[in-house]
């Protein structure tokens, strides 16, 4: 900040001025009275005063505005003190005024992200607490119930055992999708890259999901019939995961007696971009850049009737860019959504256009 300053000297010429002047009539009216003005020495004196009272001035200025700042830099923290040095501060408080400005505006920048992070880590936190505690106390029901006299029936006992299972089994899901979410993150999870298919891995998908989106009469399928393959280069396991992450949050929120479409497009000699679309709710404007944080849920109320960990959409993310790639969404509430990500072509798919 300080190297952008520039050196001011009008303080210092002005002020020497004054006292020059002041000084000057004084003079003047003390050889005047006495009788003893002599112009030569009078000038010299005058200029002398002059020049010594701008080089004190302007030192002085400087060295107080230096001291002042150094001293904001140290405390505040707002600047970086060790780039600071007296060469380089300046009595053009205008410069000043406008870095320190700067600078405010970048901090209150900061502090605006800062307080933006906080609300979403106790948003996060609060939705982990709902996700963890609904199983949490419907194991531990079941289990008191059991306790209290109930495992003597081994009707009851059996139902009641499963039911804590289940329990127990949704706690397993949403700590191990943390886990991996975690393990993205960090870099952790190695990617195991190979050739695939794109299409039959897609089709997998439909098949694993079938009865699922059958319950709500939704109908799973390909924008047009792929003949030949389409192969990318990624770690089938992740993608596979990742579509039919998108592919089930399509059932989810879909209408029933509607329909799930998926698309490959030819996005360029190197990339492919899938889109999975869908005639359901869609999601709300003010929604959309949240969609794929951890837990985050378009339904306010707190129902959980859909299941899942809330998880997915934030798996898929994460995913896609442990594979420099990006997905996106577009919905329009009431109509429907789309969410489209792309992929790496294999070398021999980059060759051939489809």
């Amino acid at each position: 900040m300080a190297k952008k300053f520039k050196r001011s000297y009008k303080f210092a010429v002005k002020t020497a001025l004054y006292i020059t002047i002041f000084q000057g009539v004084v003079l003047a009216c003390f050889a005047y009275f006495t009788g003893q003005f002599v112009p030569g020495p009078f000038i010299a004196f005058i200029l002398l005063t002059y020049f010594i009272s701008f080089f004190i001035i302007q030192y002085r200025v400087e060295n107080f505005i230096y001291k002042r700042i150094k001293k904001i830099y140290d405390s505040v923290s707002l600047l970086d003190a060790t780039t600071l040095f007296p060469s380089q501060v300046t009595t053009d408080m205008a410069t000043l005024s406008r870095e320190v400005e700067k600078f405010t505006k970048d901090k209150k920048l900061e502090i605006e992200s800062l307080k933006d992070r906080e609300i979403y880590r106790k948003e996060f936190m609060g939705n982990v607490s709902h996700e963890l505690k609904t199983p949490l106390f419907t194991v531990q029901g079941y289990i008191l119930t059991l306790l209290d006299g109930a495992m003597k029936d081994k009707t009851v006992r059996k139902k009641y055992l499963q039911r804590a299972n289940k329990g127990v089994e949704r706690l397993v899901y949403i700590v191990k999708d943390l886990d991996m979410i975690t393990k993205l993150e960090t870099g952790d999870l190695h990617l195991q890259k190979e050739d695939f298919n794109f299409v039959e891995l897609i089709q997998n998908s439909f098949d694993l999901l079938e009865m699922k989106a059958a319950k709500k009469n939704i109908n799973l399928i390909f924008s047009e019939d792929y003949k030949s393959p389409i192969l990318v280069n990624a770690d089938r396991e992740r993608i596979q995961q990742a579509v039919t992450n998108l592919i089930v949050n399509s059932i989810k929120y879909g209408h029933n007696d509607g329909t799930t479409e998926v698309s490959i497009e030819d996005l360029n000699k190197e990339k492919v971009l899938l889109r999975v679309s869908d005639n359901g709710e869609g999601i709300e404007r003010e929604n959309l850049p949240r969609v794929f944080e951890r837990f985050f849920r378009v339904d306010k109320s707190g129902s959980r009737k859909e299941g899942g960990s809330g998880l997915g959409l934030s798996i898929v993310k994460h995913i896609l860019e442990a594979h420099d790639e990006k997905v996106s969404v577009k919905s329009e509430f009431g109509v429907g959504s789309e969410f489209s990500f792309t992929l790496k072509k294999s070398e021999v798919a980059a060759k051939i256009d489809f």
